[in-house]
């Protein structure tokens, strides 16, 4: 299966919008639409589709915060491809072009603190945990670039 970040555009839009996480995972999630009209109206949110052999699959959206800091806001992929390592493809495609970015040091990524899941899956990526966001509500994890 050839795995791809594209751009979303007006043939692809609707496909990403009715993308759809488990019941168990729909509070850790934010809709694809709802991502996709704050991109549209928010400097600095960029967003992607995951592709599967040429079909959208999954969603990307992160937010260039400093010209040193983007985080990952929004990532998911559709409930039917999941653990089909889609996923982990598509965040090392993503963590590729976000690096590209001039004079970026720091991706962060937030998640809730009880998914042990989450937690091991961005660890194998160079993520380090450092504590609970502003809020207190997800856990902030990094990678220095």
């Amino acid at each position: 299966m050839k795995i791809t970040l594209a751009q979303i555009t007006k043939q692809n839009y609707e496909a990403i919008c009715e993308l759809e996480v488990t019941e168990e995972q729909e509070s850790y999630v934010a809709s694809n639409t709802w991502s996709l009209v704050e991109a549209a109206y928010n400097s600095g949110y960029f967003t992607r589709a995951i592709v599967a052999d040429g079909k959208p699959v999954g969603f990307f959206m992160w937010v260039q915060e400093s010209e040193v800091k983007v985080s990952i806001w929004r990532f998911m992929v559709d409930k039917e491809y999941q653990k089909k390592s889609i996923g982990r493809v598509a965040l090392g495609l993503a963590l590729q072009e976000i690096r590209q970015i001039e004079y970026l040091k720091e991706i962060e990524i937030c998640y809730n603190p009880n998914n042990v899941v989450a937690q091991g899956f961005y660890s194998s990526f160079g993520f380090a945990e450092v504590g609970m966001d502003a809020d207190g509500e997800d856990m902030l994890a990094i990678i220095r670039v």
